[in-house]
């Protein structure tokens, strides 16, 4: 299966913040969407999550025999940096309740053995929400997304300010889930998206503009890159 997006427009009244994005993604990758802060990554998860209406353009799946395939909903996991979660739950009863609300899902662990997958501390699984830290409560947020099994997972910088073990953590989850779906993970960390991605797409000027990962050992073209971004910037 493909994720294809295809003549992509987005504007906030003159300012065109996505400009004829055409690009494919292909199952069992991790993409990196690289671009500085400000350069629309937020935008462009937002419109394939239709949380926001695009201009023009469409995005579908293209499935084996090319046919297009409607995203829907169910489809699409979204990680965002800063997690939201009912904070007067404990952790497994917002477990409990999210497998309970969407009966469509069918769990294949037990709830202590997601949190054990996750790493999410004995001590913390019936512990009110609103005690946990930033980074248990960003990997409650990704154990929905593995519990709900979506085709396309849409990361937005989920690893800003957690502490280094938990990162590393995410990083080998992430990696442990890329089978069978198409993974696309925001940064603006070039060093992030080079150790963690399969392939990294520049988000400059409103397109995507691939980069091959095996050129960005040389020092040149990584000062290529990051004066693209800093143009982007500036403009």
């Amino acid at each position: 299966m493909e994720f294809v997006i295809s003549h992509l427009v987005k504007s906030y009244g003159s300012k065109q913040v996505l400009k004829d994005v055409d690009f494919t993604f292909e199952e069992g990758r991790i993409y990196g969407l690289l671009g500085r802060n400000g350069s629309g990554k937020t935008t462009f998860f937002n419109c394939i999550n239709s949380d926001i209406d695009i201009n023009s353009g469409e995005f579908y799946f293209r499935g084996e025999g090319n046919e297009k395939i409607p995203v829907m909903p169910e489809d699409i996991g979204y990680l965002v940096s800063t997690p939201t979660v009912p904070e007067f739950m404990t952790g497994r009863e917002f477990l409990k309740f999210f497998i309970e609300v969407h009966e469509e899902i069918k769990p294949d662990r037990t709830i202590d053995e997601y949190f054990d997958y996750m790493m999410v501390p004995e001590d913390d699984r019936d512990r009110l929400l609103k005690d946990y830290s930033h980074g248990t409560k960003n990997k409650m947020q990704m154990l929905l997304n593995i519990i709900a099994k979506p085709n396309l997972m849409l990361l937005d910088e989920p690893l800003t300010s957690l502490d280094v073990i938990i990162a590393e953590e995410m990083k080998n989850v992430i990696r442990n889930q890329k089978q069978g779906r198409i993974t696309i993970f925001s940064t603006h960390l070039l060093d992030v998206a080079v150790d963690l991605c399969d392939e990294i797409v520049l988000l400059h000027n409103g397109k995507l503009e691939p980069i091959d990962k095996s050129n960005l050992g040389n020092a040149d073209f990584k000062e290529k890159i990051i004066a693209a971004l800093k143009d982007q910037d500036d403009a």
